[in-house]
């Protein structure tokens, strides 16, 4: 590699290193507790796991006028079945269709027996470092300027890897000269995480410019496969009055597609359906497919089905890379080495961070030679 190439390539790294130094702690440094989110959950708010798991399901419109009796001045948006326990199902009540998630409250029961259990706090600790960790509370705004920096950090990568490979031809892999100078220990310490770390913060890095793009995703939905679905109801009134059952609506999805499992209900008027159908959302039962979801559109007057169809590829990524950003796909194994990788991040910004600092002052103190250099020729000269 030539020398003016190497140096526009460290110029890269630098620079692009630098932009997203501060974003990529933050990251780090709330992403670690957000691997773990689900025993942190438990440890602050202990729920109190029903002994009974299985059953004969209660009714879920039974089950609605049972929520709705302690929150008469709230509509229901959603239905979600809990993928940590089955037997959970919970109900999202809000003033209104497009209120902020912060304005809701959750009821949710035991399905097999009908009695109450712990509920969601949409305003817990958890929820507001996942808020920090994927929009700074900044909104879909947040989530953009935050994929950009995700597109630095990706070339930040690329061209320190570049830098490395170049290095390494000169040197064993791996190296540290622990018995140089104190920089050049930091320096191959830096490099030398910063390779092992190579895989996982490349799949990290680019999973999370994928959730970052969640909104973008939601409206090509909303204005693409939504709206053909819904087509023909394009040019009628809203549903009003009684709605069609919830628990017919379910059997109605699941007879279309007998090998799922329902997963979500939006009602209509919320943003995942329409203002005329009950948007019912099966799962898969397999790893990979239980992280899938497909759509079945159930007339909300009428209970009868209108349309079910794959959701859509960008969709389908979105789904499969938000648990895999996380490590949330080979349970508590993968959750520690996403953990121990986290934490060899970290130690790479900080001393990418302290090299940077490092450099700047010896440069200064160069300078500051060269001056005091340059003004004692002068004397010289002038006497």
């Amino acid at each position: 590699m030539k020398v003016t190439t190497a140096k526009k390539w460290f110029g890269w790294h630098k620079w692009t290193s630098l932009i997203c130094t501060l974003f990529l702690l933050i990251w780090c440094l709330t992403g670690l507790p957000l691997i773990f989110h689900h025993e942190i959950d438990e440890w602050l708010e202990p729920e109190q796991h029903s002994s009974i798991t299985s059953g004969t399901p209660q009714s879920l419109d039974a089950l609605l006028q049972k929520a709705q009796k302690d929150n008469p001045d709230r509509i229901p948006r959603y239905v979600f079945w809990d993928e940590e326990a089955p037997e959970k199902l919970m109900f999202d009540f809000a003033p209104s269709m497009d209120a902020e998630y912060t304005k809701s409250k959750y009821v949710a029961f035991n399905i097999y027996t009908g009695e109450s259990m712990p509920s969601v706090n949409p305003n817990s600790i958890m929820t507001k470092i996942l808020r920090i960790h994927a929009d700074l509370f900044l909104g879909i705004g947040g989530k953009l300027f935050l994929g950009l920096i995700g597109l630095v950090f990706i070339i930040a990568i690329i061209s320190g890897v570049v830098l490395y490979g170049r290095i390494m031809k000169k040197f064993d892999f791996g190296m540290v000269r622990k018995y140089r100078s104190k920089r050049l220990r930091w320096l191959d310490t830096h490099n030398l995480i910063g390779i092992i770390t190579l895989c996982w913060a490349s799949v990290v890095g680019f999973t999370g410019i994928i959730n970052c793009l969640s909104d973008v995703m939601l409206a090509l939905w909303q204005q693409g496969q939504l709206k053909e679905m819904t087509a023909p109801y394009a040019h009628q009134k809203p549903v009003e009055g009684k709605l069609a059952s919830l628990d017919s609506a379910v059997a109605v999805a699941q007879r279309a597609a007998p090998d799922m499992e329902t997963r979500i209900i939006a009602y209509p008027g919320s943003i995942f359906s329409s203002k005329h159908h009950y948007a019912v959302f099966m799962k898969g039962k397999t790893p990979l497919t239980s992280r899938l979801l497909k759509p079945a559109l159930i007339d909300a007057k009428t209970g009868k089905l209108t349309d079910i169809r794959e959701m859509p590829w960008y969709v389908n990524t979105l789904f499969i890379s938000e648990p895999l950003h996380f490590g949330d796909y080979g349970g508590m194994p993968l959750k520690v080495i996403w953990g121990l990788f986290d934490i060899a991040t970290i130690v790479v910004l900080v001393t990418g961070l302290y090299l940077w600092i490092n450099r700047r002052k010896a440069a200064r103190q160069q300078w500051t030679l060269i001056e005091e250099r340059e003004r004692i020729t002068e004397e010289d000269e002038t006497i």
